[in-house]
């Protein structure tokens, strides 16, 4: 696409670029070289040394964003109800605008858990075909990073954040909505906001496009075609995390090659399946291709074998429910390693599970593991308070006999910068063990 297609958007405008990461200096590039704003701010709640742009910066920044023409938002910045619903509506995300745009066909996946796995698989398939398609998004590209390598054989598979379409008012041609677990509450009012900002990804759909929504999410506001996905229910794409039947076709067991472990990844890849062959890919030639891929970093990534005893990076899992999926992906997990930022959320359903003695050990790091750990009344469990991950890692290695499993429910940060920093950091120790 010539970026010169995006001259009506701004020209004339008073422009801010909210938060100035990765994303605020992909907008920063594109107002530079389109050369047609009145004014170009940025907005940070750290002070900034840029030149030719006005820099507002300190604890009023968002409230004086309101004054702009367009703000052009960064997923990173938490919003709220620190702007009014004026204010609101002059937000422009980067996901919007390649909705609005259209460069391409867009494949928009997001859930609070396997949207990376999901996007990652869909853009293998695609590719196995022949397919022209890119990964963008939440999974580390902006959207607008390779708009210009964007035309009307593309498809742009995008990783959507529910930060980075909160605010949109267009939808993908595909969209794929995974599941909604409480997560992000920091940034959100409630739940509720939360999970509204999670369907807004095919609410604007027109009679042309199609939405992938698990039967948990139903009745759901779209203006597609619906295509339902079940786990262990009725739907138009089934799994009972072995065998997975896709459009009236039954797809058994031994068919479906493939690295991914867990029950919880033959529903992704269902999903996936059922996103490239509505794009136009051979469900054959997907399957062929499904042995070839290797699965993502920090997403039950095996570590090393030591001792006897597996290791297991889920540096990703945030959540209670990712937890126990995590658990349940393998028979034998006789270590689990929970903890990190807490952020308020419900750990009930975590301590249900636990208390079943299913897991013989758990290692608790803080500041969420002193929650986690009130709730484990089961006398056999044997709970460990460790005060870093370099504790619990050797507290893990001291009293697994099978394997050891990070799965945190909880974010990194505080700790560490984000999870993969956290996962890397896991996988040096276990290293070191040997």
């Amino acid at each position: 696409m010539n970026i010169e297609r995006l001259i009506p958007v701004f020209e004339g405008k008073r422009c801010v670029i909210l938060g100035f990461g990765r994303e605020g200096r992909i907008w920063l590039d594109i107002l530079h070289r389109l050369n047609v704003c009145a004014e170009i701010a940025v907005a940070d709640m750290n002070p900034l040394d840029i030149e030719g742009v006005t820099l507002i910066n300190g604890g009023d920044y968002l409230e004086k964003c309101a004054e702009y023409d367009l703000i052009l938002q960064s997923p990173g910045v938490i919003i709220k109800d620190k702007l009014d619903a004026a204010a609101k509506a002059k937000i422009l995300t980067q996901t919007e605008l390649l909705l609005r745009m259209k460069p391409c066909r867009i494949i928009g996946i997001t859930g609070t858990k396997g949207k990376s796995t999901t996007s990652s698989l869909i853009h293998h398939f695609l590719t196995a075909c022949g397919m022209k398609s890119m990964l963008i998004g939440n999974i580390g590209v902006p959207p607008l990073e390779r708009l210009e390598e964007m035309d009307g054989d593309t498809f742009a598979v995008c990783e959507m954040s529910c930060k980075q379409h909160e605010y949109a008012r267009h939808s993908p041609d595909i969209a794929v909505l995974q599941n909604i677990h409480p997560e992000h509450l920091d940034h959100y009012v409630d739940f509720n906001a939360y999970a509204d900002a999670k369907r807004n990804i095919c609410r604007f759909q027109n009679a042309e496009d199609t939405v992938i929504a698990n039967t948990e999410l139903l009745p759901l506001e779209h203006g597609g075609k619906l295509v339902t996905a079940g786990f262990g229910v009725p739907a138009d794409i089934w799994t009972d995390g072995r065998s997975i039947r896709l459009f009236g076709t039954d797809i058994p067991e031994e068919k479906i090659s493939t690295r991914l472990l867990g029950k919880h990844n033959r529903y992704n890849i269902a999903v996936a399946l059922a996103a490239a062959v509505s794009a136009g890919a051979e469900l054959d030639r997907c399957l062929e291709a499904l042995p070839d891929f290797k699965g993502l970093e920090h997403r039950l990534e095996h570590v090393a074998d030591i001792d006897g005893v597996e290791y297991i990076n889920d540096s990703i899992c945030t959540i209670p429910e990712a937890a126990v999926a995590a658990v349940r992906a393998f028979d034998g997990t006789d270590c689990i390693i929970l903890g990190g930022m807490d952020r308020g959320i419900s750990y009930s359903l975590l301590g249900d599970f636990l208390n079943t003695g299913e897991v013989a050990n758990v290692i608790l790091l803080p500041d969420s593991g002193r929650r986690i750990g009130k709730l484990i009344t089961n006398p056999d469990v044997h709970v460990v308070h460790a005060k870093d991950m370099e504790e619990a890692v050797a507290a893990a290695h001291a009293c697994a006999k099978k394997r050891v499993l990070l799965s945190p429910a909880s974010a990194s940060y505080g700790f560490y910068k984000n999870f993969e920093e956290r996962g890397r950091h896991f996988k040096q120790l276990v290293n070191a063990l040997k």
